[in-house]
């Protein structure tokens, strides 16, 4: 599991391969993650957007951005989190993401980014 506190909020994440299939006579590479964002601060904040960079060993790196989490807009109240599970698939049986949250302070009304830590993509049978 990879952690990181910024501004109070702590992304918490732990990965998990779930195998190989082909499509089109090319072989892809699943995984998911589980992600935990607690809020540690004194305020209410609302996660408004993400944006993800994903590596892959075989191909140039790959940006995401989108509106919230899984379709959601989650607003944090201190001392509570909220957690979700998605997935990324690679041409590779390693890789690693990072990105950021944009969120926004309800009691200020400041948007803000939170870190999301680099965490790596690895299928077990090609780690040492």
């Amino acid at each position: 599991m990879v952690q990181q506190i910024t501004s109070g909020i702590k992304i918490s994440i732990e990965t998990d391969f779930q195998g190989t299939f082909q499509k089109h006579n090319k072989l892809f590479y699943a995984f998911s993650y589980r992600v935990n964002i607690q809020n540690q601060s004194k305020d209410t904040v609302q996660l408004i957007s993400r944006l993800w960079s994903i590596k892959d060993t075989l191909n140039d790196p790959e940006t995401v951005v989108g509106e919230g989490v899984i379709g959601k807009k989650p607003v944090i109240a201190p001392g509570k989190s909220h957690s979700y599970t998605s997935g990324c698939v690679l041409h590779s049986s390693m890789g690693a993401m990072s990105g950021y949250y944009s969120m926004i302070n309800f009691t200020t009304t400041t948007k803000f980014k939170v870190i999301i830590p680099s965490f790596k993509l690895n299928a077990p049978f090609a780690m040492n």
